[in-house]
Order: structure tokens, then C-alpha cells, then sequence
């Protein structure tokens, strides 16, 4: 892809191999949960030289759901690992346009295509089933350090922070020197951590997703007009509705996100993707949008609608050998199109954060994961914060999310600024920074 000849040679590390000859194995590493985030982090730690069992409790390794962003922040990660964006199908964005439903008429345009220059790596969009495919390819294939140990069907119902174990649904006790608990917002991992239980809160929204080949959508000349390559559409309603298109799998899916308002005291709802939804439910919240956005909508099928969840951010994410990455850590709400990408931040860190381990001492480990939070807890707070918001409604969570920044910085206002704030950061150098200041 474009742009990659200068990531790798700009973000090389001397301390990661390029062959197993030259890693030591010197951790053992449990990750629970085996999807974007735990995967992510299994590569990273991998590469720096520790032996990775994964455990996930469904019976096939798989994502579910529908399309992702992959920011420059995490694309950059990705890429130096190996991460092959063919076999993903990624499509890389050109051109994000911000415009009302009801006319489609830009009133924000954003070029995407110079981003692999200004941040460098590119901005894609991704199927989650191929993200997730690739990601398995690289934690699982001959190369840099011991492949990753998948295991299946294997349910962590308990964990000992202090002695580094996991207790599985069967009985059996498995040990590890650190232990990463990757397994999705209702993690039973952050009770051990802060003591007690967070659950995650509605927040009177919710979110439609469908896909919809593009073929189907470019046999309708009121659509085909709009079908455009690598390019996102955020439309919007004074309501606060918004309908997020963007394309997927090579371009030859479209995918779509309906966020609209509901009302969290009529129905008890868990975040799912199960929970189906029709065309009629769509066209409920957007009947007033333009004449081609109702085309599509009437051709969407296997229609899902699940509550948008918040919860605050939390004051630690470690004790004893227990980490928190990913969603068990910052779950976010997809306004900024992050989740993904500080999952792959997390595991980013981790994998500079636990280089160059000789004799991996109890204190040691400690020290790592306390820079690891360092680095990671602020700036995942922050994004965490400005994802209950579109980012052309900086206003919403400008109070909150200052405390997060840096002394000095402010909370971005436009788009533009979002964009910088999040894609221009460089987990891998920051690591290595502080690490040095560190040791």
C-alpha cells in the first residue's frame, strides 16, 4: 500500500527482530479473549520475544458484526507488524464528507488521501471478519518469535492478580508470568482490578448496522451516482441523527451505521449484535432523509440493532500481573472510530513496553505495567471522552475531556482537528520514549 516503504523504515525498532533466532522467550503471557484487541496484543508481545497462549471461551475463533475503521494511529501499529492489507481487503480512504440527509450537500470535506504523508500510514475501512482473519494469520504463522497457542472453548471464570493465574470453567488453574484480559466491556477481569464491578450504562442511544453488497446498491441510478471508492459519508440530522456510510471488503460491500435516540426505560437491552431490527425500523428514523438514502434503506437486510453503552472512564488498569486492554479497559461509542484502533494502541504498547526483558522479575513486571498505564490510561481516557460525541459536537464533552490532555493542549473542535489529535499520535515512539526515561 501507499506509504508503507517509509512507515516501516520510520517506525523500525532495534530491538524487534526481524527472525526468532534473535528473541528471547522470556514471559509467558495468558491473553483472555480472542478478538481484535486480544489478538493484537498476543502479535505485539509476541514479537517482543514472550511465549502467548490465548483463551477464548466460544468454540470459533471469529469477529462478528460488520465494518471498522483502522486509523493511522493503528494502521501504522499494523503495518510494521506484517499485517498484509490485500488479504485483509482493506479500502483505504480517500475522502470523508460530513452532509445533512436530507440534501447530501457537503458541508465538511476532508482529504483523506495524503493522510499515508501526513501521518504516516493510510486511514482504511474494514469487514471485521477480514481484520480479524489477518490478524489471526499473523498471531498463528511462522515468524518474528513462537506462534501464538490458541485455545478454544475455554471460559476464564477467575483470576489470582498476585500469584498470575486464570482459573477456566473446567476446574483447571493456568499460571503465567502476565496475564491481559482482552475480553470485551463486560469483563469480569475489572472487578480485580478496582475492586468492584462497572457495569456499563445506556445512553439513550442506540445504533442500526447493516451491510448491503455494492452491486445490489449499483443496479438503482439514484444510487449508483453516490457509490464512490474510499469514501466516507457522515449524514446528519438536527435531531442529532446520523447515518455513517463507508465501503468495505475491497469496496464490494457498503457499510452503514443509523445512530438515533431511544428510550433506555422500555426495554432492559445488553449491548448485542443478535438483536435483529427491520426496514420498517428504519425508515421510522429516516423517513425525511433524501430520496436515495430511503432506496437504500429499503434494501437493507439482516438489519441489527443493539443500545449504545457508556461507561466512565476508570482510575487503573493494573494490579499485581492483570492488564486491561481493549474494551475490558475504555469501551467506546463509535462516534469518533477509535474502538478498534486504542485496542490496537494498547497491544502497540505492550509490545515496546515488555522489549528487551532479560530476567523477567515479579518487580519488573510491575514497573512495565505501571509505564504501560502511564502511557495508555490518559490518552485512551481522553478518546473515550470525545466518543459520546460527533466531531463536529466538541461542546458536549470539552468540560470532561480536558482533564485528560495534557497541560496546555486543547480539546479538538472540527473534524480536522479530531483527526489530528487521534491519527497523528505514535504509540510505538512514545513507548520507547518513556521506557527510556523509565528504566
Amino acid at each position: 500500500m501507499e506509504g508503507n516503504t517509509s512507515i516501516r523504515e520510520r517506525s523500525a525498532a532495534p530491538h524487534f527482530c526481524s527472525s526468532p533466532s534473535f528473541v528471547l522467550s522470556t514471559m509467558n503471557v495468558i491473553v483472555v479473549g480472542g478478538g481484535i484487541a486480544g489478538l493484537s496484543a498476543a502479535i505485539g508481545l509476541r514479537r517482543a520475544g514472550h511465549r502467548v497462549k490465548v483463551f477464548e471461551r466460544s468454540s470459533f475463533l471469529r469477529e462478528v458484526g460488520a465494518a471498522i475503521n483502522v486509523c493511522p494511529n493503528a494502521s501504522r501499529i499494523l503495518l510494521q507488524w506484517g499485517f498484509n492489507t490485500d488479504l485483509a481487503r482493506l479500502v483505504p480512504a480517500c475522502r470523508q464528507i460530513v452532509a445533512p440527509g436530507a440534501s447530501l450537500k457537503p458541508l465538511v470535506e476532508v482529504d483523506c488521501s495524503q493522510f499515508p504523508q501526513t501521518y504516516g500510514a493510510s486511514f482504511f475501512f474494514a469487514h471485521r471478519v477480514d481484520l480479524h482473519s489477518e490478524l489471526r494469520r499473523l498471531a498463528t504463522a511462522p515468524g518474528p518469535g513462537v506462534p501464538v497457542e490458541i485455545a478454544l472453548r475455554s471460559e476464564v471464570v477467575g483470576y489470582d492478580t498476585e500469584e498470575g493465574s486464570v482459573t477456566l470453567s473446567d476446574g483447571s488453574l493456568h499460571h503465567a508470568d502476565l496475564i491481559v484480559a482482552a475480553d470485551g466491556v463486560h469483563t469480569a477481569a475489572i472487578h480485580k482490578i478496582i475492586g468492584h464491578a462497572v457495569p456499563a450504562a445506556p445512553t439513550g442511544s442506540a445504533a442500526f448496522r447493516f451491510l448491503i453488497p455494492t452491486e445490489v446498491l449499483r443496479e438503482d441510478p439514484q444510487i449508483a451516482k453516490f457509490l464512490e471508492d474510499g469514501v466516507m459519508r457522515v449524514l446528519v440530522a438536527g435531531d442529532l441523527r446520523r447515518l455513517v456510510w463507508y465501503p468495505c471488503a475491497n469496496n464490494t460491500v457498503q457499510n452503514f451505521v443509523g445512530i438515533h435516540s431511544y428510550n433506555p426505560d422500555n426495554a432492559s437491552e445488553r449491548e448485542d449484535w443478535d438483536r435483529d431490527a427491520s426496514v420498517d425500523d428504519l425508515l421510522a428514523h429516516y423517513h425525511d432523509f433524501h430520496p436515495a438514502i430511503i432506496a437504500i434503506l429499503k434494501k437493507a437486510t439482516s438489519i441489527k440493532r443493539w443500545p449504545l453503552l457508556y461507561r466512565d472512564p476508570i482510575p487503573t488498569w493494573t494490579r499485581g500481573r492483570l492488564v486491561l486492554i481493549g474494551d475490558a479497559a475504555h469501551p467506546m461509542l463509535p462516534h469518533q472510530g477509535q474502538g478498534g484502533a486504542q485496542a490496537i494502541e494498547d497491544a502497540g504498547a505492550l509490545s515496546e513496553v515488555f522489549a528487551d526483558l532479560a530476567t523477567p522479575t515479579e518487580e519488573e513486571i510491575r514497573h512495565r505495567l505501571e509505564l504501560f498505564e502511564k502511557l495508555r490510561l490518559n490518552r485512551a481516557s481522553a478518546i473515550q471522552i470525545f466518543s459520546n460525541a460527533g466531531q463536529d459536537e466538541s461542546w458536549k464533552i470539552r468540560e470532561q475531556a480536558q482533564r485528560y490532555l495534557p497541560k496546555g493542549a486543547e480539546v479538538p473542535s472540527s473534524p480536522g482537528e479530531f483527526m489530528k489529535h487521534n491519527f497523528g499520535y505514535d504509540v510505538l515512539h512514545e513507548a520507547r520514549v518513556l521506557l527510556e526515561r523509565g528504566k
